[in-house]
């Protein structure tokens, strides 16, 4: 390591030596603004070879090789800017407006728009990077909020993985949780560019309250503290954009579903210093199992306040409260999976449970200051409150009849999350370089408490049989479970008591040659964590120094090539089935690609190759004699190896013709374990090939002008659960449609899901061995799996104003 660190420091001071004496000769910076002074952000300042994106402020810095120059600016909604700019001194400030595509915003920037905003040129402040997508040294996919309409997703389970090439979803509890999977791992989940992945959560953000959904590929240790090798997701919260306008959306559809949503944006003082974003929910939906349901609300208000022209103080808080009967929507076979006697419909609880209830609350404080033209600092603080109040029940074993005696426990959890980010950001030149800095902390403690008690060792009622459920077991059978000590206190004496805290500290630096064509990224990051275990032996404590090196090169300014390499650290908590605390997870990857934009910039192709190897990652502990009270617990794998290609597609790539497609071929397996004979398995919950597509094609003049159609096509092959050397999971193809008709201030649409009536869509799997013991009593080998629902249908109905 240390070599490495006197290697990047030999390598950034030759090349500092090398641009000395040579003098920089222009820079460009201002505020792309309408003519109503409203900052327009994203929008992309091209000059020969040179590109540069606005921030969300509207700010822009480009460097400039003559004093002459033929000036363009790109953003949606606009007419295209074009300009000749004669620069008479070697810094200037020059303010650029846009006009609207046409005299009425209503009509054009807003609503009755043929082209959907599918493409996205830059990554969110939340990121901290400046660069845009397209030369940055990473694959990083975005999901805008224009396609998750489109797609009527209520929520982050809701299938935004068929979005990004690779990613899958793994299902599991589902009224709880999103349980994503990328480049071989679980990826964690993050909310404005802060980790919040817990023991089991986080809850599911809410559509109403995303703007975007960032995929970051890679460890990108550099840019966020515990990142994963195999990446995360950052979903990006909706803020105030200073614009007044908002939007009304109702929802309704099969298995009784009902869903109503308010977006409220803009100014709440005449001077523009206080501006307000206020999103609210409210949904029911039946499950396609019998009885299963659930109801959810979400509320979300943000307040900014200028303090003056160079500081922004915002306030965010977001509830989200839900009531469901049952968390999963599992399936028990005897046979095989999705056993073809199984109904659709099966449901393993019982309408006579408790409903359980989750409560969420989060909390941000964001500081911007702007220092001067070139350098920034942002700070941002965060505090997360989860609780759930629940039941659950699961088979003891499994009878070739189909019978399946079952457990009653009790299932609480809580956890409490702490966060402090800041940042420091600017652009600076020596010589004929550019350098994009960098330089940052964070600070997080992740607390969580679980209770999961078994209260009834076996249900007193007749075995439910997955053949012929009956139901409506009588209420005075369960017992009445005493909470009146804390959840905290009940937690203290299981395994299920977790803490996590950590520091850490990075730097990084895109230093930009010949021009601004060729770019090398060079970044470490120090990170200090520790993890408190049940006794001292679970306790661990790590210091770890995390390099990246990047370089992309610009071959033509619409058409850039990359590679990279990057490390990660993630702390883990809780313990193995012995109460032994995990190790870290640690990873390393190499990566090279290919970023192409065609038609003006109107849509935008990848390519991407990547080489990952990972320690100590985690799956479901699968020696059955493992499980206590019925409670599973997890392991860890000594190493795994993956290998893979990756191809996105998104954008309008003809008039009215809106396309995201994507391919991922993932070679993950297991390279290093105690275990050998497991040497060479494929690495559990994976897809050998993934392939999506969503097309929208939408009339824009004549008679039919604003109808639109809809089409989907979703595939996994190859796919492996448990421990196997070969692929033992069913292929995965669902097929998706639908209409749509824009008019005005008004869209409606409908959408019909599992077009094909497809009953063997498997989101989850596994494989449970009967003992010595259960065969005693009768009991057999049996499968456990998630099917998804069949054919159904969404209506919704926007209007915005």
């Amino acid at each position: 390591m240390k070599t490495l660190k006197i290697s990047i420091t030999v390598f950034c001071l030759f090349l500092i030596s090398l641009a000395k004496g040579q003098q920089q000769e222009y820079i460009l910076q201002g505020i792309v603004k309408t003519a109503e002074g409203e900052k327009v952000s994203n929008a992309t300042i091209i000059v020969g070879d040179t590109k540069s994106v606005s921030d969300r402020d509207g700010n822009y810095l480009i460097k400039l090789k003559s004093s002459d120059n033929n000036l363009e600016i790109r953003a949606i909604g606009f007419k295209t800017f074009n300009q000749k700019i004669t620069l008479t001194s070697p810094q200037t400030h020059k303010d650029l407006t846009l006009e609207y595509q046409n005299n009425s915003i209503d009509e054009v920037a807003v609503f009755g728009r043929y082209y959907q905003n599918y493409k996205l040129d830059s990554i969110s402040g939340s990121l901290r990077l400046t660069t845009p997508i397209l030369e940055l040294p990473q694959n990083i996919q975005v999901i805008s909020s224009d396609l998750m309409a489109d797609q009527q997703v209520f929520d982050i389970v809701d299938g935004v993985t068929r979005n990004i090439s690779g990613a899958t979803r793994q299902g599991h509890w589902d009224n709880q949780y999103a349980n994503l999977r990328m480049r071989g791992s679980k990826i964690p989940a993050f909310r404005n560019g802060m980790n919040i992945e817990a023991s089991w959560g986080p809850t599911a953000e809410d559509a109403s309250v995303i703007e975007r959904i960032e995929f970051v590929k890679g460890p990108a240790g550099f840019m966020l503290a515990n990142g994963e090798p195999g990446g995360f997701y950052n979903v990006v919260t909706k803020k105030p954009s200073g614009h007044d306008k908002g939007s009304v959306t109702f929802n309704m559809g099969s298995f009784n579903t009902y869903r109503g949503a308010v977006d409220l944006d803009g100014k709440l003082s005449s001077n523009g210093k206080v501006l307000y974003r206020f999103n609210a929910a409210a949904q029911q939906k039946d499950f396609h199992t019998k009885y299963n349901y659930s109801k959810r609300v979400s509320i979300a208000p943000v307040i900014t306040y200028a303090i003056d022209s160079a500081t922004n103080l915002t306030f965010e808080y977001t509830y989200q409260g839900s009531t469901y009967l049952s968390n999963g929507n599992y399936v028990f076979s005897p046979k095989g999976y999705a056993d073809p006697d199984i109904s659709n419909d099966f449901f393993y609880g019982d309408p006579s449970f408790e409903p359980s209830h989750i409560k969420d609350h989060s909390a941000y404080v964001y500081l911007d200051h702007k220092l001067s033209d070139r350098w920034k600092l942002h700070g941002q603080l965060a505090y997360f409150n989860f609780e759930m109040i629940a039941n659950s029940t699961w088979l003891n074993y499994m009878k070739a009849n189909g019978d399946m005696p079952r457990y009653y426990s009790i299932a609480d959890e809580a956890g409490e999350n702490r966060f402090g980010q800041f940042s420091l950001t600017g652009e600076e030149f020596t010589g004929n370089v550019r350098h994009r800095l960098l330089i940052g902390g964070d600070f997080g403690n992740k607390k969580f408490w679980g209770d999961f008690r078994t209260l009834l060792d076996s249900i007193p009622t007749p075995f439910l049989n997955v053949y012929d459920p009956k139901y409506g077991i009588a209420g005075a059978v369960f017992p009445t479970i005493d909470r009146s000590k804390s959840l905290r206190t009940r937690a203290g004496g299981s395994n299920y008591v977790s803490s996590v805290q950590y520091m850490s500290f990075y730097a990084h630096d895109e230093l930009g040659f010949w021009d601004d064509k060729f770019r090398l990224s060079l970044g470490l990051r120090f990170t200090q964590a520790s993890t408190t275990g049940r006794t001292q032996g679970a306790d661990i404590s790590d210091k770890v120094w995390s390099p990246r090196v990047g370089i992309s090169y610009s071959i033509l300014k619409s058409f850039t090539a990359y590679s990279l390499f990057d490390q990660s650290f993630v702390p883990v908590s809780g313990t193995d089935w012995e109460g032994n605390a995990f190790k870290p997870i640690r990873g390393n990857n190499l990566e090279v690609g290919l970023k192409k934009e065609w038609a003006n910039g109107k849509w935008v192709s990848s390519i991407s190759a990547y080489n990952i190897t990972r320690e100590n990652s985690l799956v479901t502990d699968p020696d059955p004699n493992h499980v206590v009270n019925g409670q599973t617990f997890q392991a860890q794998l000594g190493e795994t190896t993956s290998k893979g290609i990756e191809v996105d597609i998104t954008g309008e790539i003809a008039k009215g013709l809106n396309i995201n497609a994507n391919y991922a071929l993932t070679d993950s397996k297991i390279s290093k374990a105690s275990d050998a004979s497991t040497i060479g398995n494929i690495t559990p919950n994976t897809a050998k090939h993934t392939a999506n597509t969503w097309v929208t094609y939408r009339l824009s003049e004549g008679f039919f002008k604003g109808a639109g159609v809809i089409a989907s096509v979703q595939t996994m092959f190859d796919r492996a659960v448990g421990s196997t050397k070969e692929a033992n999971f069913k292929n995965y193809v669902r097929t998706d449609g639908g209409i749509s008709y824009q008019r005005g201030k008004y869209n409606l649409s409908l959408v019909v899901n599992n077009l094909l009536d497809n009953r063997k869509l498997l989101t989850a799997g596994s494989f449970s061995a009967a003992s010595a013991a259960i065969k005693a009593k009768g009991g057999v080998d049996y499968y456990s799996y998630i099917v998804e629902a069949r054919r159904n249908m969404r209506i919704g109905i926007i209007y915005k104003f």
